[in-house]
C-alpha cells in the first residue's frame, strides 16, 4: 500500500525542473548568436553600450542580459554587465577555447528536437536532412560550425595515439575535413585524404582554402556505404557517420573501411550516438537517438554490442571502447 494518502500526490518537481532547463539554454544560444559575449570580452558594459555595438534595441537586449546574469554566464559588476570567467574563456570569439561555433550545429539540432512527437506521428523524420541535396548556403554554415569541433577532435586524437608508424590518414564522411588538420599539426608529413560526397567536397575545399596544413590534401568523392576508398591508409576516422546510417548501411560502411586500410591499420569511431548496452546511458546518446529520428531516415544511436558485431564481422580485432579527454566516446579497432 502506498504511504501517500488517497488525496496526496507527489510534487511535480522533476517535471518543473525539466521545463525550466530549456529557457536558460535558449538564452545562451541567443547570446552566442548575437555576439553578446564577444562584445563584452573582458569589459563591463552597460546595456546601452552592448546595444550600440550590436546595433539592436537597448530594451530588448537588456532583457537578455539580465537573463544571462540569472544563468550565471554574465555578472553585474563595475556598473555594467560582464562575462563570467567561464563565458570569458569559452564564448568570446577569437579566443583559443571558443565554443560558440557549435551553436551553428545546435541551432539545427534543437529545431529538430522540437519535432519529436511529429516524427513519431508521421512515421518519418519531420526535420529530414539529406547531405547530398541540402541547400548549399545552409550546408556551408553547418560545416563552418563543425570545423572547430572537428579540429579539436583531431588534436585530441593525435594526443591520445602514437602516430609514429602512421604515414597516411583518411577521414571518411569528415565534413569540413578539419579533423585531419588536427592530426597533421602533430605530424606535419602525414598524407591526408578526405572522402566525402561531391557537394561536401566542394564545401570542404572552400573552407580549407586558407589552411596551410591542408596543402596537398587529397579529396576523394565517394560513399563509404557503397565502396571503399580508392587508396589504402594507415588510419581511418569515422566521426559522427555510423549514427546517420541504418544497421545494414553501418555494417557495409565498416566493411568498406576495413578494405580501405592497410594491414594493421587502425580505425577510430566517435560520435554522440554510441550507447551502452542498457540503452539508458550515456545520457547524450539516449537523447540524440531522438534527434537522429527527426533528421535521418534510418539514423540512430547504436549499442556497443552492435558496434562490436559489425567490427568483428568485417575483420577487425583489438576492439576497445574508451573516452576522449572531454568525455566523448571513442571506439578503436585494428585491421587484422
Amino acid at each position: 500500500m502506498s504511504l501517500l494518502s488517497e488525496n496526496a500526490h507527489p510534487q511535480p518537481t522533476l517535471i518543473q525542473s525539466l521545463q525550466a532547463s530549456v529557457a536558460p539554454a535558449f538564452a545562451l544560444h541567443a547570446g552566442v548568436s548575437l555576439g553578446v559575449f564577444t562584445v563584452l570580452a573582458d569589459d563591463a558594459l552597460s546595456a546601452e553600450d552592448v546595444a550600440r555595438s550590436l546595433d539592436v534595441e537597448t530594451g530588448r537586449v537588456e532583457r537578455l542580459l539580465y537573463a544571462l546574469v540569472a544563468t550565471g554566464l554574465l555578472e553585474i559588476r563595475d556598473g555594467g554587465f560582464r562575462n563570467s570567467d567561464e563565458a570569458a574563456a569559452y564564448l568570446v570569439r577569437g579566443k583559443p577555447g571558443y565554443l560558440g561555433d557549435e551553436h551553428e550545429v545546435l541551432d539545427k539540432i534543437w529545431h529538430a528536437d522540437l519535432l519529436t512527437a511529429t516524427s513519431i506521428r508521421q512515421r518519418q523524420p519531420a526535420a529530414r536532412h539529406d547531405f547530398s541535396s541540402a541547400d548549399p548556403d545552409s550546408s556551408r554554415e553547418f560545416f563552418r560550425g563543425l570545423a572547430p569541433i572537428a579540429l579539436t577532435f583531431g588534436r585530441r586524437l593525435a594526443g591520445m595515439i602514437d602516430l609514429g608508424d602512421v604515414n597516411s590518414a583518411i577521414d571518411i564522411g569528415g565534413g569540413p575535413g578539419f579533423a585531419l588538420i588536427g592530426l597533421r599539426e602533430a605530424k606535419p608529413g602525414l598524407k591526408l585524404t578526405l572522402l566525402e560526397l561531391a557537394a561536401s567536397i566542394d564545401l570542404a575545399k572552400e573552407l580549407l582554402a586558407n589552411e596551410p596544413l591542408a596543402d596537398g590534401m587529397d579529396f576523394e568523392i565517394g560513399d563509404i556505404v557503397e565502396a571503399p576508398s580508392a587508396t589504402t591508409h594507415d588510419l581511418a576516422i569515422l566521426k559522427a557517420v555510423i549514427q546517420v546510417l541504418s544497421p545494414r548501411e553501418a555494417a557495409a560502411a565498416i566493411r568498406n573501411v576495413h578494405a580501405s586500410l592497410n594491414s594493421g591499420g587502425r580505425l577510430f569511431i566517435s560520435g554522440v550516438g554510441i550507447l551502452n548496452d542498457d540503452r539508458l546511458s550515456p545520457m547524450e546518446a539516449v537523447f540524440y537517438n531522438l534527434t537522429f529520428m527527426n533528421i535521418y531516415s534510418d539514423g540512430a544511436s547504436y549499442t556497443r554490442s552492435e558496434y562490436s558485431h559489425w567490427l568483428s564481422e568485417a575483420g577487425f580485432g583489438d576492439i576497445t571502447f574508451g573516452t576522449m579527454p572531454n568525455g566523448s566516446p571513442l571506439i578503436s579497432a585494428r585491421k587484422r
